[in-house]
């Protein structure tokens, strides 16, 4: 481990992106000279933060934080955060000195920077079922760790054994997937969990962002996720922007673009600021070929 790495942050790798993935990153921010204002979406936990069985320890990969508060700094970006947890979770997290928005939930909790929050509302049919199987599972987890949301119910079994992680799995779909069949209700899988949700998925909201971002000139978009609630969002944003993977091993995915974070994540952010100080030219010179 080098000097001052924090603990259970992986090193620094050999990896290198490959030709074509460099090539798809420059002429995304060529197309950022002369533009209008780009926008960034980024998911939290596995993207911008490793993972944690403690979800309130899951704090920024080192040099994550400084490099957003530098982009948030030069004005020039509309940054948005799409997330699983509920928006006030992000923020205390992130510590970035000019908050943010936020979609929650997946997106159908909306944390606006100056603090005002939207939240999609459900039936009276679709809370009471979420409301009897939170009963039912905090009466017995069978060894998961269940989390209430507003518009769901997740079961997680990060951290556990393998045999002990399928017996959870198992005993959740067997409860979640009756539900899923009714009207307003749908189950979303991610990694080491289920959850059974309404509203708007991550690709809902990217869409809308987008929507509430057009108007005359470029707007280029780029949307950063890990996980398997990220791939609506990478299919939301095709033909409109960049979807960049974030994680240690690649995955089959809609994403445009696989990165290894922490090291390849930096080198994104940092070529974010260089081409935001190019957006009244008409010039970009690519960055960052080589560490």
């Amino acid at each position: 481990m080098k000097a001052n790495q924090p603990e259970n942050e992986p090193p620094e790798s050999e990896f290198r992106l490959t030709n074509e993935a460099q090539a798809k990153l420059d002429d995304f921010f060529r197309c950022f000279a002369g533009a209008a204002r780009p926008s960034l979406l980024l998911d939290y936990d596995g993207t911008l933060a490793p993972f944690r069985v403690d979800r309130f320890k899951a704090q920024p990969w080192a040099g994550a934080r400084e490099l957003l508060n530098r982009i948030q700094s030069q004005g020039r970006t509309h940054m948005v955060v799409v997330t699983g947890r509920p928006a006030q979770e992000i923020l205390p997290l992130l510590r970035v000195e000019a908050a943010p928005e936020i979609w929650g939930l997946h997106g159908a909790e909306r944390l606006h920077a100056n603090g005002r929050r939207e939240f999609e509302q459900l039936s009276p049919a679709v809370r009471a079922e979420l409301d009897a199987l939170s009963a039912q599972l905090k009466r017995d987890a069978g060894g998961g760790l269940v989390e209430e949301k507003p518009n769901a119910v997740v079961m997680h079994w990060r951290g556990v054994t393998p045999a002990r992680a399928k017996a959870i799995e198992k005993r959740t779909r067997a409860l979640f997937e009756p539900a899923a069949t009714n009207k307003g209700l749908n189950l979303l899988e991610f990694e080491a969990g289920l959850e059974l949700r309404a509203g708007r998925d991550k690709g809902g909201a990217v869409t809308a962002i987008l929507e509430e971002s057009s108007g005359p000139g470029r707007h280029p978009a780029a949307y950063l996720g890990d996980d398997l609630t990220d791939e609506s969002a990478f299919r939301a944003i095709k033909g409109h922007g960049l979807g960049v993977l974030v994680r240690r091993q690649p995955r089959p995915t809609a994403a445009d673009v696989w990165l290894r974070p922490p090291e390849d994540l930096r080198d994104f952010l940092k070529m974010w600021l260089h081409a935001c100080a190019h957006l009244q030219s008409n010039l970009y010179d690519p960055l960052l070929h080589s560490r």
